[in-house]
């Protein structure tokens, strides 16, 4: 398809009329009915505002075919998002199960240098990869700014059935193993090793429900097109906006690290001051919320 052929296809396929788009451009209707007869182009400044209005990247606007970029995924998107999301998912719940499996560990009086490593060993390889699928994902949002929803709609309920069950097994998992924790002490004393055994069932089973978490909303990020052209291609204001929350989260984290050294030098509390790093995400989440420069359209 051509220009032409595209630009009739986006405007019908929003119900506008030559006039309408012709306002939205500030054009005159002949000029819009010359760009789809052929008999001339718009300038260059023109075509980039229709690409933002119709959400299309300049290169399918100009030589692809629109209709055949919304019902085929020619970025591969759905394959790159859905490994996105199993990658992270698994990452942040492979470093909770490396937690529980310690907990074995030390139940079966391994020693806690032994221990330590094999927890290290296991948060390299789960922060290596969530970064290296964060690169990864930066680039392909660089390579592909803009993309067409070719998903259909029988697509995205389908996945919202599948997110329902996603989010109530994952709760239903947690309401289990808190159960099942009040079941175990009911039977055995709280004492070593039955307390290491209880909390690394425990921590298993909420690293299964947290991968759940994760994977569902990321896959559901997914299917919201309009979302990921939003986020590509941002205004100078939400920008700003952007900057000074990454600005604000990492004084805040460096902030945190700083304390849990000291913490750990000057009381020896390495082993039970980790929860400061809980505070400083709790802190970084308030501080999106707050920022967010999409709140009132989110």
């Amino acid at each position: 398809m051509a220009f032409s052929d595209n630009l009739q296809f986006l405007r019908a396929r929003q119900g506008q009329t030559q006039e309408q788009l012709a306002e939205i451009l500030e054009v005159s209707r002949q000029s819009v009915s010359k760009w789809e007869s052929a008999a001339s182009y718009p300038e260059m400044d023109t075509i980039l505002r229709i690409c933002d209005l119709y959400r299309v990247d300049l290169d399918t606007l100009m030589r692809g075919s629109v209709e055949d970029s919304l019902v085929e995924d020619t970025a591969q998107y759905d394959k790159f998002m859905s490994s996105f999301a199993r990658r992270i998912a698994f990452s942040v719940g492979g470093i909770i199960a490396g937690v529980a499996l310690c907990g074995l560990l030390d139940a079966k009086g391994i020693s806690e240098y032994l221990i330590f490593a094999v927890l290290l060993l296991i948060v390299a390889v789960c922060v290596v990869v969530i970064v290296a699928s964060c690169l990864q994902n930066d680039n392909f949002r660089k390579a592909h700014p803009v993309l067409a929803d070719f998903y259909t709609e029988e697509q995205k309920q389908t996945f919202r059935q599948k997110f329902v069950w996603f989010i109530s097994g994952g709760v239903g998992a947690i309401l289990f193993d808190v159960a099942l924790l009040l079941l175990f002490f009911a039977k055995f004393p709280e004492e070593e090793p039955f307390e290491s055994y209880a909390m690394s069932i425990f921590l298993f089973i909420v690293a299964g429900a947290v991968t759940a978490f994760v994977y569902a909303g990321i896959q559901e990020d997914k299917y919201k097109i309009w979302k990921y052209n939003r986020d590509n291609n941002p205004t100078p204001e939400v920008k700003k906006r952007k900057g000074l929350i990454n600005t604000v989260c990492g004084a805040l984290m460096t902030l945190v690290t700083a304390l849990y050294v000291g913490l750990g030098l000057a009381l020896d509390l390495w082993r039970t001051a980790w929860w400061v790093f809980a505070v400083g995400g709790i802190l970084c989440s308030v501080v999106y919320i707050v920022l967010d420069p999409y709140r009132n359209e989110d």
